[in-house]
């Protein structure tokens, strides 16, 4: 991955005149300002250590870059009487992070960049609609000082949301990040029968269709979110997290989502750096 000579687009020239679809022209007029040609000026949502420790492993940043996707979820007709994933559901929620991730990675891609550190993905909803959510992507493009090329085999700049002093212990082992990886599953947990209910009612037991429902879906989020590495070519997956909300669906419906990097060895002798012991000096 590395020691390629970078030829990422926007490397050396100017930012185009027109914003490529799904970019704001305003976004296109912040990219250009601090994008190749422009004033030397970054922004960055990167901490003060961080920021530091990301220059210190041979990363310059270049500024912030976002997506965002404003996605009409809609509902999908449930089985009340039994578990089941509700595949409708679980690819819209992928999708419009989807696009959201996208163009993060065009705004990216517009600025040069090798990679996006600090990647957050939020939701949020809004009054106009329950059903209506806006998806963001939102992270710090940054470049490798020494010109040499860190995109992963999709050509992409790489995306992580490990933060800065991660990104830099994972660069000084020897492994490099090549994206961000997810699955999703939204799942309908089915209702107790009423016999069910009274007859567990003040016993300590598993409730089995409860427990293999939730088991099921983590599975599945889990299964995703390694194929999307698998693609990548990655090795393994770091940081992962494993993020469970109701959203707008009630207790019953689900979504599980499982999120992590995907990262790749660059030399065979992966040498961790030592703990630097800290003391603290509060009483």
């Amino acid at each position: 991955m590395s020691g390629e000579p970078g030829t990422g687009p926007g490397v050396g020239d100017r930012l185009p005149t027109e914003a490529p679809a799904g970019i704001p022209a305003d976004a296109l007029h912040r990219l250009r300002e601090t994008g190749p040609g422009g004033a030397p000026l970054f922004t960055s949502d990167l901490s003060v250590n961080e920021f530091l420790l990301v220059e210190e492993a041979g990363f310059t940043p270049l500024g912030l870059v976002m997506g965002s996707s404003i996605y009409q979820i809609g509902l999908q007709t449930r089985r009340w009487s039994r578990s089941i994933e509700l595949d409708k559901l679980t690819q819209a929620m992928y999708t419009a992070r989807e696009l959201a991730m996208t163009r993060m990675e065009e705004e990216a891609d517009l600025l040069g960049a090798d990679g996006v550190v600090g990647v957050r993905l939020d939701v949020n909803y809004y009054e106009w609609g329950k059903s209506t959510a806006e998806f963001i992507a939102i992270g710090t493009a940054v470049r490798a000082k020494d010109g040499s090329s860190w995109r992963n085999a999709e050509g992409k700049p790489f995306t992580s949301d490990l933060s800065g002093q991660d990104f830099w212990t994972l660069l000084q082992a020897g492994y490099a990040p090549l994206g961000l990886v997810l699955g999703t599953c939204v799942y309908h947990v089915a209702h107790r029968s009423l016999g069910s209910t009274l007859a567990t009612t003040g016993r300590a037991t598993e409730l089995p269709n409860f427990t293999q429902a939730l088991y099921d879906a983590r599975e599945r989020a889990m299964t995703r979110m390694e194929d999307e590495a698998q693609r990548l070519q990655a090795e393994g997956v770091v940081g992962v997290q494993l993020v469970e909300k109701s959203h707008m669906w009630g207790s019953h419906t689900i979504e599980f989502l499982a999120i992590g990097t995907g990262v790749r060895s660059l030399r065979p002798d992966h040498v961790v750096p030592p703990p630097v012991p800290v003391v603290s000096m509060d009483r």
